[in-house]
């Protein structure tokens, strides 16, 4: 990766992470419904990232809105277990289709397999988070609906901003 994809990588993350902390931490929909775009981070990178690079810049932006959202390692972990998940993702879409190289996006995988590369790993994250999260197992309905709602609005947000991107 050159110097340059490295700085807009990093723009990126931050304007991922400066998002999720001043703006998206606050928006909830219908109280099920809470969108943490921040993992579009992880989500993003280029596919040839080196694994131990991946694990850390997802352990750093859980950490980040750890710290801000004051849930004590959840999202960290979450992130990192989607950065751990990520390659193998890949790997197998590429297996698939027969591709040597994919380029992580709505405009390198076209819609459908962005889709499908994206809704998987934000289940992954949401579900880790919110079953993490719960104290109850009465309240399991109630976090279902909270993951269901949660995927959709983070997909749709990430779907969004990925197409009105300029890369």
């Amino acid at each position: 990766m050159s110097l340059r994809e490295t700085i807009q990588y990093s723009l990126m993350i931050l304007l991922y992470l400066s998002l999720q902390i001043l703006l998206l931490r606050n928006v909830v929909l219908f109280n099920y419904g809470f969108c943490f775009v921040y993992v579009a981070c992880i989500l993003l990178l280029p596919e040839e990232i080196d694994r131990m690079y991946l694990l850390l810049i997802g352990f750093a932006t859980g950490f980040i809105v750890d710290v801000f959202s004051n849930t004590l390692g959840m999202h960290a972990f979450a992130t990192v277990l989607i950065a751990y998940i990520r390659p193998f993702l890949i790997q197998y879409q590429m297996d698939a289709k027969g591709l040597e190289r994919v380029d992580i996006g709505i405009r390198g995988q076209g819609f459908g397999t962005f889709l499908a590369y994206l809704m998987p790993l934000v289940l992954i994250h949401h579900s880790v988070l919110f079953l993490m999260e719960m104290n109850n197992i009465g309240m399991i309905l109630h976090t279902l609906l909270r993951i269901g709602a949660s995927v959709l609005f983070t997909t749709l947000m990430i779907v969004l901003i990925e197409l009105f991107s300029k890369r």
